[in-house]
């Protein structure tokens, strides 16, 4: 007969629902106000749990729960006073190597999450934070990649015992100089093989051979430069503790930093801008020697003059035993000896071994470390803007090598604070090239409140505007379309915790979208039932008809709206993708409830029996 669904369809459908209904709910428990306490340098244990919760109720304050996940403990409480009374007394009594951070926790029962159920995340937006845009120094990149083959540059000519005057670069590239003709051939006939990224030209009349990179070195710098930045950024941003942060490319040359729920703005920006990073090198000469050197001007071959903190002169070797980007974890400590502020340095395989070698061949010689930050400043001259890129390089320690070490040790002679944030972004990793941020948004709580409070409201009120429309235009099977409408909306929510997508305003904006364009479908079937019964179609036929000549309309209808909203997310950037997902979402899970769902319980209600009149 007509209009008759197998068992194992509707037994399908329920299942669904339910599955769906379930994933949906830990949405309706909010959150709560929680301390977020890790540990810089391993995971916390049973025992960190129980110092947190001794520390926390000796200043008589109430904790709902703590919990250890992911290495880090977690420390709920019923609002945000006592929340922030609890973050002071942790910072203020726990050790340097803690990093304590405000959160929010989502309320979900224990049986939902043995189930794996969360809700889904709030953006910026919502939940309130701070929005940075930021800027690449691609010029900085460029520069920093010449700068690096100079160095190889001279170690190959020395290597293959190829005289040479004298390597520079500027802005036109890279420079070789020679006394003779002879050895400029030579250099231009082994560098071409040795460095396939540089295009080489001879100067017979000057004896230089100019160098430039490729085109292709140029936009494989770029790239890896965006692309290096954007980890260390998110390697940074792990080490404030900010949960579900937005790091992503925007264009080829922008990063976008979303940090929802983070308060210390300015420290934010002090980390997430800082390009500091460190180089070790040996020291050349005597005391004498450094001051004679400032004085006349004029440094000895192979030979840098820096200066320490306090103005002091200080010759280095050219040569760098290790940079920053050979440190592969770091850690904020104090001096067994002298009870001062330290950084603990751990290096990889290659920085260890070529440390090991230079500090067993130069026991008794001190060793520097240099700090070396790049900063852009942005001044504003009339209606000119220009930007200043500048490079700051000091002497932070200089220490005589009393033994061989390699893999582990320590840099002092740093303060407190100082020695904290040159441990974190050490651990995190340098920036490949200078950012600048060049838009900042701030985001309060209470307007992300706000706004969920509308979002909630509109979606409220174009749910019940379709849902009487429907009731009172279609009766009966108007009621059938806003069950399904119901169940449309709770596969929504589900499907954006199952994917843990981040909800934002336009996000809602979609849904609210979906919710309007989901009884669309139906509209078109019940206009198709009615017209066969006015045709003179009985009432089963009529329903059988509407349903399999409306399919092929509301498919064409639906897929061309699909692919609009796929180019949405492919093209757009935050707010227009959040968007793209959810009206995605919402067109997909539509199309099952309007054509399988309604069909189900028309089937259930209207099929298998005689009927003489549709309630339509």
């Amino acid at each position: 007969m007509l209009n008759q669904y197998p068992l194992w369809k509707y037994i399908l459908l329920v299942v669904g629902l339910l599955v769906a209904s379930i994933y949906a709910l830990p949405n309706l428990y909010g959150e709560d106000p929680a301390v977020q306490v890790s540990h810089r340098t391993k995971s916390l244990t049973d025992e960190d749990k129980l110092l947190i919760q001794q520390t926390i109720t000796g200043k008589e304050l109430t904790v709902k729960s703590i919990e250890l996940k992911e290495g880090h403990a977690l420390a709920r409480f019923d609002d945000t006073e006592t929340q922030l009374r609890a973050a002071d007394a942790l910072k203020e009594n726990l050790g340097k190597q803690y990093l304590v951070a405000l959160n929010l926790a989502p309320a979900t029962p224990g049986w939902l999450r043995a189930l794996s159920a969360a809700p889904m995340y709030l953006g910026l937006d919502l939940r309130g934070g701070v929005h940075f845009l930021m800027e690449v120094d691609m010029v900085a990149a460029i520069k920093r990649l010449e700068e690096s083959l100079l160095s190889d540059i001279r170690s190959t000519l020395r290597d293959e015992k190829i005289r040479y005057r004298g390597v520079r670069r500027d802005d036109q590239g890279l420079h070789i100089s020679f006394r003779e003709l002879e050895h400029m051939e030579q250099a231009a006939e082994e560098l071409p093989r040795v460095f396939r990224e540089l295009e080489f030209i001879e100067k017979q009349d000057t004896l230089t051979l100019h160098a430039k990179l490729s085109e292709a070195a140029i936009r494989n710098e770029k790239k890896s430069a965006l692309q290096q930045n954007v980890i260390t950024l998110r390697n940074r941003v792990n080490e404030l503790g900010v949960a579900e942060p937005v790091i992503q490319q925007q264009g080829d040359s922008r990063i976008v930093v979303q940090l929802p729920g983070i308060q210390d703005t300015a420290g934010a920006k002090k980390i997430l801008g800082a390009t500091a990073t460190l180089e070790f090198r040996m020291t050349e000469g005597t005391r004498s020697d450094w001051l004679d050197a400032e004085q006349n001007g004029r440094t000895p071959l192979n030979s840098i003059l820096y200066y320490e903190r306090d103005g002091s002169p200080v010759l280095l070797n050219r040569r760098v035993i290790v940079t920053g980007d050979q440190i592969i974890d770091a850690a904020s400590t104090f001096d067994s000896q002298k009870g001062t502020p330290a950084v603990s340095v751990r290096l990889n395989g290659k920085g260890a071994s070529k440390m090991g070698d230079t500090t067993r061949e130069h026991i008794g010689k001190p060793m520097a470390v240099v700090f070396i930050e790049n900063k852009i400043e942005t001044k504003k001259v009339g209606d000119t803007i220009t930007k200043h890129r500048t490079t700051t390089k000091e002497v932070i320690n200089v220490a005589t090598i009393q033994g061989q070490f390699s893999a582990r040790f320590q840099i002092t002679g740093l303060e407190s604070q100082e020695a904290r944030d040159l441990a974190l972004l050490l651990r995190a990793g340098s920036l490949r090239a200078p950012v600048e941020i060049i838009e900042e948004r701030t985001v309060g709580p209470s307007l992300g409140r706000d706004n969920i409070e509308k979002g909630f409201f509109s979606v409220m009120i174009g749910f019940v505007l379709v849902l009487v429309f429907m009731t009172v235009y279609y009766r009966g099977f108007g009621l059938i379309a806003n069950v399904a409408l119901t169940a449309n909306l709770v596969i929504i929510i589900a499907v954006l915790s199952l994917l843990q997508a981040t909800l934002t305003l336009p996000g809602i904006a979609g849904i609210v979208l979906t919710v309007g364009m989901a009884v669309d479908a139906n509209v078109l079937i019940f206009e198709r039932i009615k017209e066969e019964v006015k045709n003179g179609n009985s009432p089963q036929a009529s329903i059988h008809s509407g349903y399999e000549k409306a399919f092929s309309t509301i498919t064409d209808a639906n897929v061309t709206t699909l692919l609009a909203a796929i180019v949405l997310f492919t093209l757009g950037t935050g707010p227009v993708k959040g968007f793209a997902i959810t009206l995605s979402i919402g067109i997909i899970t539509s199309m099952i409830t309007a054509i399988v769902g309604t069909r189900a319980i028309v089937n259930l209600l209207y099929g298998n029996r005689e009927i003489k009149k549709l309630s339509i």
